[in-house]
């Protein structure tokens, strides 16, 4: 019932939360020894189930956490890394996936803190991954947000220095993308706010006079936002 409800109406809470009870209070089923697997069974249907949604709408955030609940709930959990290619697929398909994107955060944080994966190595291969996304489409959104995201991940003045070389090769080539002035604002910033002591006066002069520069051609091919670019210079002023 639940399926078929959901085929006509994909983003409604209570079908989900209703099949989720359903799963939760299906009574056992097989005889004695195949209990256990009846329930993995189960619990794959649902996965497959989940897949076919996400094939139909693949930024469906309603699917997205319902897979995570089958994901978090299966008698055998499924190798993180599994899961870890399953977004690099679902992403390649489709760089605009952001729902793919916050799932691979999920993810990497979950390997790095259990030591499944080398954090160093696999934030590297990250930034060479977001980095083909943000050269295929500079304009997309969740691109940047994801690296914003591994930037976070990575608190390193040399780190940041290194990414803004590559966001200012992005924005000659690419001399009104939004994105990339933003982001080479917001950068600029952190070092300037969480680096000072290791920069000299003439080099935070600099960066400020940089970001200014900045803001105000954000204001000329944005100009809907035009008054939140000017308090982010008086922001960056002080």
């Amino acid at each position: 019932m639940t399926t078929a409800a959901l085929k006509v109406h994909p983003k409604v809470y209570w079908i989900w939360n209703h099949r989720r009870w359903c799963l939760e209070n299906v009574p056992d089923g097989g005889d004695g020894d195949d209990i256990h697997g009846w329930k993995k069974a189960n619990w794959e249907r649902e996965l497959f189930v989940v897949e076919k949604m996400l094939d139909a709408d693949a930024r469906n955030f309603h699917a997205w956490n319902y897979r995570r609940y089958v994901l978090a709930n299966m008698p055998l959990h499924r190798p993180e890394t599994a899961e870890l290619a399953s977004t690099t697929r679902k992403i390649e398909a489709n760089f605009s996936n952001f729902s793919a994107w916050h799932q691979r955060t999920k993810v990497l944080e979950s390997l790095w803190s259990s030591g499944k994966l080398d954090r160093a190595l696999s934030v590297q291969q990250e930034f060479d991954f977001v980095q083909n996304a943000m050269y295929t489409d500079p304009n997309d959104q969740s691109v940047w947000l994801y690296h914003r995201w591994l930037i976070g991940s990575a608190d390193d003045r040399k780190l940041l220095e290194r990414e803004i070389v590559v966001i200012q090769d992005l924005l000659d080539e690419q001399p009104d993308s939004k994105w990339c002035m933003e982001t080479l604002v917001h950068y600029k910033q952190l070092i300037l706010s969480k680096h000072s002591a290791e920069i000299s006066p003439a080099e935070a002069e600099k960066l400020v006079e940089q970001c200014i520069a900045l803001l105000k051609q954000l204001e000329e091919i944005d100009p809907p936002r035009r008054q939140r670019y000017r308090e982010l210079a008086e922001e960056v002023k002080r």
